[in-house]
């Protein structure tokens, strides 16, 4: 569930799309083994028996699954499509556990997982073979995952000692929430990625209601019912909101012939041209047929060591509303005050969190 490291009742916003799979052609993957055994020799981190841990790093877009947590049979999940992966890679069941459990529609782009693996060969069930090599855990559980959906990928893989825990390790997470703001109507390269909120916002009221709930806090205002934490009390270290550029970005033609200007300016030195300089309404009082108009990217980020159920929705939630001019920055000091989740408004979508970051202290 999204950005709470206790055990809670998993969301359900979004059913999977269980959509037939489109073909593809399968790539080679024939001389894994051959890999594998190559690096058979070398030692395969802390772990002295033949079972290996493995930290997996993986990037997934949440639309489509319902939370990271297995559940019913009948639920997609980022645990469940990983456990299908490596299972067809060794052959046998595995359970994989994660560091954070998002939420229906809420993605990663850098969650951790931890796994067991014991590598029997497949000619000679008896035989316990050495661990798998990183890479070779990479590249043969990614080439599972892109033959179905494509939304999964795994960017990272390490040994770890035995005792290594994905959840219980984590020094530190960071989420990204985007907002997109303006009346135009939201991309279709943006749906699902991020919250769009019609009206304009006021970035210095927001910035100054992210001072407020920064610091040790009873954040028993910013926890969704059912929240199963023994304790609403959290340091927040860090909340912020910056406008960044639209993604994806495209220049506009006022934008290339502004830059090209500036590139032939400098004389063949180096072009240091920056982008942040050039005005959000460059060129769209001239905007053609077909051409979009863009809207406004405000990203918050919020780091701790852990969160409440839903409270990183619940920030971005008030946050917002102080920049639609629905909240001042007194009524966000009062709702924490308040220590009751009925004070404050209304929770932030799922579709604009990002898992952005889990922080280790690895060697």
């Amino acid at each position: 569930m999204t950005d709470d490291d206790q055990s809670q009742p998993l969301g359900t916003d979004y059913s999977p799309d269980n959509r037939p799979e489109s073909p593809k052609r399968p790539l080679k993957i024939a001389k894994l083994s051959e890999e594998a055994e190559a690096g058979a020799n070398r030692t395969m981190g802390q772990n002295p028996r033949t079972i290996q841990r493995y930290l997996l790093a993986i990037e997934y877009i949440g639309t489509r699954f319902s939370g990271a947590q297995q559940q019913s049979p009948n639920c997609r999940t980022v645990v469940g499509v990983l456990q299908n992966a490596f299972h067809k890679f060794i052959g046998q069941p595995v359970s994989i556990f994660c560091s954070s459990r998002t939420d229906a529609g809420v993605h990663a782009l850098s969650n951790v997982c931890h796994v067991d693996v014991e590598r029997i060969s497949k000619r000679k069930p008896s035989e316990v073979l050495p661990p798998h090599e990183p890479s070779v855990v990479k590249k043969a559980v990614n080439h599972f995952l892109q033959k179905h959906e494509g939304d999964i990928t795994i960017i990272d893989v390490r040994c770890v000692a035995a005792d290594f825990h994905a959840r219980y390790k984590a020094q530190e997470r960071t989420y990204f929430y985007r907002i997109l703001s303006g009346p135009e109507h939201l991309s279709t390269f943006e749906k699902g990625r991020a919250w769009h909120v019609p009206e304009e916002l006021d970035l210095p009221a927001m910035q100054k209601a992210c001072k407020v709930l920064v610091g040790l806090h009873d954040f028993s205002s910013f926890r969704a019912s059912g929240c199963q934490a023994k304790s609403p009390i959290r340091n927040l270290d860090e909340l912020n909101v910056i406008e960044v550029f639209p993604s994806p970005y495209f220049p506009s033609a006022k934008e290339r012939e502004i830059q090209n200007s500036a590139c032939s300016e400098s004389e063949g030195q180096s072009c240091n041209f920056n982008k942040n300089k050039v005005e959000w309404s460059v060129g769209e009082a001239s905007l053609g047929f077909g051409m979009r108009r863009r809207h406004r990217c405000f990203v918050v980020t919020a780091r701790a060591r852990s969160f409440l159920y839903h409270q990183v929705r619940l920030l971005v939630g008030a946050i917002k509303s102080v920049g639609t001019g629905d909240f001042t920055v007194s009524d966000v000091e009062r709702i924490l005050e308040a220590k009751t989740v009925t004070a404050n408004g209304p929770m932030a979508p799922a579709c604009g969190l990002y898992l952005a970051h889990v922080k280790y202290d690895l060697p």
